[in-house]
């Protein structure tokens, strides 16, 4: 019989694990999805939807399950047990498994007590609603974009900045003030000093007003409360929400729900259990992260069930594809290395917002997210082979 892998989640880092079981196991593992959800949102597009410069995408997720060669189950899971390995769900089903992996991404909440807390599709009318106030009502002056200090991935609230300040010129609104008040030494931080030093100056260029070192509180009677520091006048405060874990009966986790794993994606302390994505204790939250944890975890799998060689454990590169109501910003960094890059052209392919070995062409495929290029747009031109970093996904064509 197929090695049975039950995934908890259908989001990227679940999607990522049925792909890449499917390219390393073949027929030797049967997959399925645990998820109450109908449809796969592409959430990253969120920013640029209020702007109506782009929208979110959605699919069956059904269909995009079954294309993966895996199989959905309608449902969640409420309680692992490793020993019996057995997953109980919600309503008392017992799913037994060969392995098991969690992927169920985390639960957002409120960060800064008073402010328009951004999570994504679902809070897109209300800051369009906003964006129509500032341009429209004449009494918000001053809108500010605040990362909460418990926030590692702060690049969507960057995005929205900056879109907002373009949004203005475009509309001819004078007179609104833009801040982005963040708890990092340096814009985007995460990335390196290069990058940090590009996004300055696009904030600079559209007149953003940054404050860095300062974490925001609380906003209440038009001042953005801060650490240590004097309160900021804000007619309007959009800030990223929080992150927490789900905490699953079974399974180790810590006060914020979230699980330990090693470089492999097994949990601390348990046989053929995994974790990928937002569920685990890993402190960056991203598409693109939880990709390369599910191809650490499927490649674990593989290695457990007779595939050749020894499974490459999680080493992050950090990817993001920075709107900015311009020329977008292509940023690349590797974790502990310090080498950085920016471009305003693809560091990747497809150029896509989640970059993943498989779910990245299989998502520009079933969701026209990012085709790649006919053969005709290489009429005329220089074909070169590059090969980049193996984690990127093999090679690809530059022109």
């Amino acid at each position: 019989m197929p090695f049975r892998v039950v995934i908890a989640g259908a989001g990227v880092a679940a999607l990522e694990t049925a792909l890449a079981l499917r390219a390393l196991a073949g027929d030797l593992v049967s997959v399925e999805l645990v998820a109450p959800e109908v449809e796969f949102t592409y959430r990253p597009l969120a920013v640029a939807e209020p702007f109506r410069v782009a929208e979110v995408r959605r699919f069956p997720l059904s269909t995009l399950v079954a294309a993966t060669g895996a199989t959905l189950r309608r449902g969640a899971v409420a309680r692992v047990d490793p020993d019996e390995k057995v997953a109980l769900l919600e309503d008392g089903e017992a799913l037994e498994f060969d392995a098991f992996v969690l992927a169920s991404g985390g639960r957002a909440r409120e960060a800064v007590a008073g402010a328009l807390t951004f999570r994504g599709p679902e809070d897109t009318q209300e800051l369009s609603a906003l964006l129509d106030r500032v341009v429209t009502g004449g009494n918000l002056r001053r809108v500010v974009f605040a990362v909460p200090a418990a926030i590692t991935w702060p690049l969507p609230l960057y995005e929205l900045a900056l879109l907002t300040a373009s949004y203005l010129t475009d509309h001819g609104t004078r007179g609104v003030d833009v801040l982005l008040v963040t708890p990092e030494e340096r814009p985007l931080a995460l990335f390196g000093p290069e990058a940090s030093e590009a996004v300055r100056e696009l904030l600079e260029i559209r007149g953003i007003e940054l404050h860095t070192g300062t974490a925001p509180i609380a906003w209440h009677g038009g001042l953005l409360e801060v650490a240590g520091l004097p309160p900021i006048e804000a007619d309007a405060v959009v800030a990223l929400p929080q992150l927490v874990g789900h905490a699953l009966l079974g399974l180790p986790h810590d006060g914020s729900g979230f699980v330990p794993t090693d470089l492999h994606g097994r949990v601390t302390g348990t046989a053929d259990v995994y974790a990928a994505g937002d569920s685990t204790q890993f402190p960056l939250k991203q598409g693109g992260i939880a990709t390369q944890q599910a191809d650490a975890v499927a490649a674990a799998i593989a290695a457990d069930i007779g595939s050749k060689g020894e499974p490459p454990p999680f080493r992050p590169v950090i990817r993001g594809l920075l709107l900015t109501g311009f020329v977008p910003r292509y940023l690349r960094s590797e974790t502990g290395t310090g080498r950085s890059v920016v471009d305003t052209e693809p560091l990747w392919w497809p150029p896509a917002k989640i970059v993943g070995r498989y779910l990245a062409p299989f998502l520009a495929s079933h969701l026209g997210l990012s085709p790649p290029p006919s053969e005709d747009d290489y009429a005329g031109a220089v074909r070169i082979e590059v090969e980049v970093d193996p984690r990127d996904g093999a090679s690809w064509s530059a022109l």
